[in-house]
């Protein structure tokens, strides 16, 4: 019977944490003004759209942020999280402390997706740097609001871009940073769901 609970937990976690990056991914790519027509981006706005649309109606974006989607973020990974907790029989987590910990939870996923999209891209400027293919597409415009900036005070020099290796390092010490206040509060990281290495 444990097995089953034990399988059961796992792959409400697999796929909870799946789909908790798709959604926070179609967040960061509208902040990021990304390319609508991609196919990836299409892709995501189609897996999303059934959940997102019904929030939309009654959660407005505010200064070009799609607050509807960091809301149904909240919700799914609140809701995922509990559906884990009575599958494992446990009792059911207060909501004020589940919101908690869902808040640092899509942090630390959010400070991941740029984590992962700087190491494709650091990969692929070595690998590919001239790549046209849709998903590099998309990476590069996913971190050029963060790499933009950083290129203003630190440009290119011999034909190398230092701007990928200071946003990671800051990217990393954030990581740190809201992990140590998340201890601090004994946020329970090690059962949330997301992608958070």
């Amino acid at each position: 019977m444990q097995t089953l609970i034990d399988i059961l937990v796992f792959l409400i976690n697999v796929f909870g944490s799946l789909y908790l990056s798709i959604i926070l991914l179609r967040f960061l790519l509208q902040t990021a003004r990304a390319d609508f027509y991609n196919p990836l981006s299409q892709m995501l706005v189609k897996v999303t759209n059934p959940l997102l649309r019904p929030l939309r109606r009654i959660i407005p974006g505010l200064w070009g942020i799609d607050l509807a989607s960091l809301v149904l973020a909240l919700l799914f990974h609140w809701l995922t999280m509990q559906l884990m907790v009575l599958v494992s029989g446990g009792p059911l987590v207060a909501p004020h402390l589940m919101i908690v910990w869902s808040l640092f939870s899509i942090s630390l996923n959010i400070i991941t997706l740029y984590l992962v999209a700087g190491f494709v891209l650091f990969i692929t400027s070595f690998l590919a740097p001239y790549s046209r293919h849709p998903v590099i597409v998309l990476v590069n415009q996913l971190l050029e609001p963060l790499l933009g900036p950083v290129r203003r005070f630190i440009p290119p020099a011999g034909g190398m871009d230092f701007s990928l290796f200071f946003v990671g390092i800051f990217l990393a010490v954030l990581r740190m940073a809201v992990i140590g206040m998340g201890n601090a509060i004994r946020v329970p990281f090690g059962s949330l769901i997301g992608y958070h290495f």
